[in-house]
């Protein structure tokens, strides 16, 4: 049972040796790890590493096997998640597998601020649906409100998520791999979108899961990289970030270069492997 710890007001996640584990298996764990309110924060790291199940106890779907948690200056095991879950925007896939295809991306943006997936009586007041509008608005979606969810491009799923945890104004934004399955358009502008809101600061503390050091956005402060369940750097992104580290939690040798406020990825070139003239 795990003991209940004092809560520190400027943090919107703390995490004390948690650890998830399924059958035995550990997802992943131990981690410690703590996120400020002005703080956007990356997770990277290879398929199987624990990014997402990190983010389900970050989120409050899922309660750590061991540690501790605190999501919003609330202890998970000691208070009614209900009502936690709203005050956090979860745009993940298995969200995406739970929507009908028949519904239209306006109504399953406003029926976020009901805590409900899929428009069935609700009656929606102006101030809803004006609020919806200008959350698509805001991440290049508003042209798709009256298209239904099976009409919807990869892309255009990807914007009506996020615009969906935007709704209900979070105190805490979760983004798990936004950019999965974009093309190089569809990633540059979502890139661009979330570079914006991550310079605003208005907006959410936000916490994004990739694979890849070329979704990171521009404005992101901090990063954790993460391998084999385990944490492998956790700090200032321009300190994570590096060649050596990426190498480590990829178990390759990989050269990072830093460029205008982005990151790209490359694998170094082996020693006296040159292409022929």
């Amino acid at each position: 049972m795990s003991t209940a710890i004092e809560s520190d007001p400027d943090l919107v996640l703390d995490l004390r040796d948690v650890a998830l584990r399924r059958d035995g298996r550990t997802l992943v764990g131990p981690v410690t790890w703590q996120v400020e309110l002005d703080e956007r924060w990356v997770i990277l790291g290879p398929n199987g590493a624990g990014k997402t199940s990190l983010l389900k106890i970050a989120s409050a779907l899922e309660y750590p096997s061991d540690g501790t948690a605190v999501v919003l200056g609330e202890q998970l095991g000691r208070t009614e998640v209900t009502e936690l879950r709203s005050r956090v925007g979860l745009s993940s896939v298995a969200v995406a597998g739970r929507i009908p295809g028949d519904e239209l991306a306006r109504d399953l943006v406003v029926s976020a601020g009901y805590s409900v997936l899929g428009r069935w009586r609700e009656q929606y007041d102006r101030m809803d649906l004006d609020r919806a509008a200008d959350t698509l608005e805001a991440i290049g979606g508003e042209h798709l409100a009256e298209r239904t969810w099976a009409t919807l491009s990869e892309g255009e799923r990807k914007r009506v998520l996020i615009a969906r945890a935007m709704m209900t104004d979070p105190e805490l934004l979760l983004l798990d791999e936004p950019g999965a399955g974009l093309d190089l358009g569809g990633r540059e502008d979502l890139v661009a979108r979330l570079g914006d809101m991550a310079m605003d600061p208005d907006a959410p503390a936000t916490v994004l899961v990739t694979h890849h050091v070329e979704e990171i956005p521009p404005g992101f402060t901090h990063a954790m990289l993460l391998a084999e369940g385990g944490v492998t750097a956790s700090g200032l992104i321009e300190d994570v970030i590096t060649s050596e580290n990426l190498s480590s939690a990829f178990a390759q040798s990989i050269v990072v270069d830093a460029i205008d406020g982005r990151f790209f990825a490359r694998r170094a070139r082996r020693p006296g492997r040159h292409r022929r003239a």
